[in-house]
């Protein structure tokens, strides 16, 4: 798929298993299939069969509604760490590869979340937000960052893209998204 367009889909009733490691760390499980919101191009995609192992890095927002029900949200990044042909019996790359992979792409995390976020401040709809932003550095250029993960008043609002039409964020009022994507390209002018 080209870089910058997306998918949509639709998860069928999953299976989330999780158990506490410590108060803070917890494992957890999760299957399910995924269904394509519409229908995939003629003889477009990989052939059925083919097979991908993804490392993700989310943000879940959990809410509890009432003693048996939580809603949750996740916004994150994904990033690809194997992938097997429907006609080959091997992974591209073998474990080991893979685990280098998975340190430098956690290495960059780091690297990313250690640099300056970009300052937001800004009112709207009589509402004032103050928060930050975290650059993708995979997205940014000499003078531009075309993603950035949002927090604004403590809650972590996703992540901000760039688009040709304009800024673009899941979730999100679009007028409150123009207003992030405003004080996000005021930051990159200064």
């Amino acid at each position: 798929m080209q870089i910058g367009r997306g998918h949509h889909w639709h998860y069928d009733e999953g299976d989330w298993k999780e158990t506490k490691i410590t108060p803070d760390l917890w494992e957890i499980s999760y299957a399910v299939t995924k269904r394509r919101v519409g229908h995939a191009p003629e003889n477009s995609g990989v052939p059925v069969g083919t097979e991908y192992q993804w490392y993700i890095l989310a943000h879940q927002h959990v809410k509890k509604l009432n003693a048996n029900d939580y809603s949750t949200e996740m916004t994150g990044i994904k990033f690809k760490l194997a992938h097997k042909r429907a006609d080959k019996a091997k992974w591209n790359t073998k474990t080991p590869t893979q685990r280098k992979h998975l340190i430098q792409f956690l290495k960059e995390i780091v690297t990313q979340l250690e640099k300056e976020p970009i300052p937001l401040e800004f009112e709207y709809e009589g509402v004032l937000y103050k928060g930050e932003g975290v650059s993708i550095s995979e997205t940014c250029n000499e003078d531009f960052c075309y993603e950035v993960e949002v927090t604004l008043n403590d809650e972590n609002l996703g992540i901000i893209r760039c688009a040709k039409s304009g800024w673009k964020m899941d979730r999100v009022d679009q007028g409150l998204v123009d207003a992030i994507g405003n004080e996000i390209y005021l930051y990159f002018e200064q």
